[in-house]
């Protein structure tokens, strides 16, 4: 029990690490927040200073869900306790210890959980957004049509884990508000 519930807060702790914040600070003498959508998440990050930088804000907040997730399948025999271990890091980086209780929109952090969870509902929710975005260039619209669709790829895939998948999905689209806002208006910027 005791295990279980410092496992969470170690959890919480890594995932509110804004590595698109620390990576431009550090890399470029930037914040991220300071233009294009306002956002510290690898979507702004691309926008504003280039792939190299976009994949690796991409890559690390994907992992600091993914691997603590993915651990937790392991070190705990109730794979519930997965699923709770990938809501806690969505939660880190939505709302991070470090910045105020303010983050990112936890796609990448999202996508990571889900690629420990169920590796096959992953790709299939990979496909969607890479087809969405082609077609649309918007990659909100991409996450957002990836997010409602990924409970139905989880509850074949791996079922156990329906619960967690349909809660990320709420929180997606919850954190994709003003997304969907300027969507409807036709003012969302490309990706």
């Amino acid at each position: 029990m005791v295990f279980g519930a410092a496992y969470l807060l170690l959890t919480y702790l890594l995932a509110s690490v804004p590595f698109g914040l620390v990576l431009c600070a550090v890399i470029v003498d930037a914040d991220p927040r300071d233009g294009g959508s306002g956002n510290i998440g690898a979507t702004n990050v691309y926008r504003q200073f280039g792939t190299r930088l976009g994949l690796l804000t991409l890559l690390l907040d994907a992992l600091k869900g993914g691997l603590p997730t993915a651990a937790a399948l392991v070190a705990f025999p109730n794979p519930h306790v997965a699923g709770l271990v990938a809501l806690v890091a969505f939660a880190g980086h939505c709302f991070s210890a470090y910045l105020s209780f303010r983050g990112g929109k936890g796609v990448a952090t999202a996508a990571g959980v889900l690629l420990a969870l169920s590796p096959a509902a992953a790709l299939l929710s990979l496909l969607v957004w890479f087809v969405v975005v082609a077609a649309t260039r918007r990659s909100s619209l991409g996450a957002l049509i990836t997010a409602i669709l990924m409970p139905i790829f989880v509850g074949i895939a791996a079922p156990v884990h329906l619960w967690a998948a349909l809660l990320l999905t709420v929180g997606v689209v919850l954190r994709h508000r003003d997304n969907i806002s300027r969507l409807l208006r036709r003012e969302e910027l490309a990706a």
